[in-house]
This record gives structure tokens, sequence and C-alpha cells, in this order.
């Protein structure tokens, strides 16, 4: 079993999409634990608009890339899209921040949110 870290967020009808989101993840992993649920403003862009974020800790027997393209699919599967996203609208994003010892988008690990949800040891 590989120990993973995954980012959920979304800022177009939050609550219900991050909802529907962790019932499709329930399918792929095992052992889930979930941070809370924050609401961040985006950032990088001019456009004013929030974002609710929450971090998950599971278990996967599935590869790195194969965790990576289910998630994919999962964003694929609620609508998101490339069109959408230009528009800043992220229905979904699910990201994996860390696979057993590697960590991966390693600018998110800096995003004051992403620390803040990090268990404190």
């Amino acid at each position: 079993m590989h120990k993973v870290i995954i980012s959920l967020a979304s800022n177009k009808e939050a609550k219900k999409n991050l909802s529907e989101a962790r019932k499709c993840l329930e399918q792929i992993l095992d052992e889930m634990s979930f941070s809370d649920c924050i609401r961040t403003r985006a950032i990088g862009t001019e456009r004013i608009c929030y974002y609710h974020n929450q971090l998950l800790f599971a278990s996967t027997t599935l590869s790195a890339d194969e965790l990576v393209s289910r998630l994919k699919a999962i964003e694929q599967q609620m609508g998101r899209t490339a069109e959408a996203r230009q528009q800043g609208i992220v229905c979904i994003d699910l990201d994996l921040l860390k696979y057993d010892e590697q960590r991966y988008h390693l600018r998110d690990w800096e995003r004051p949110y992403v620390q803040r949800l990090l268990p404190q040891s």
C-alpha cells in the first residue's frame, strides 16, 4: 500500500462538487481521511473568486501514474474543461501532492492553505 496526499479544490458549487469528488475517490482509495475544508481567495488572478480547499490522506495500491490518470478522469467526469479553466471556473481540481515520500506540485506545498491543512507534527 502506498500513502498519498491529494489536494481537492473547487470554486463552482464547491460544497456539492467536493462532496461528489469525495464519493468518487472512495471508489479508488483506501483508509481515507480528510482535513477540514477552508475557503481561500484565488491566487495569481485579478478576478475575485474563492475556492474551497481540502486535503485527502489515503492509501492506494495504484501506481502514481495510474492514480493521476484516475484523478484526471474524475475531473473530466465532473465537467472540468480547459475552456472553463481559462474563464477561471474550476468545478473540481484534484492534484496528487505526495505519493509515499515523493512530492508533486512543489509550488503548492508553499501555499498557505496547504501548510494550514497539513497535520502539525
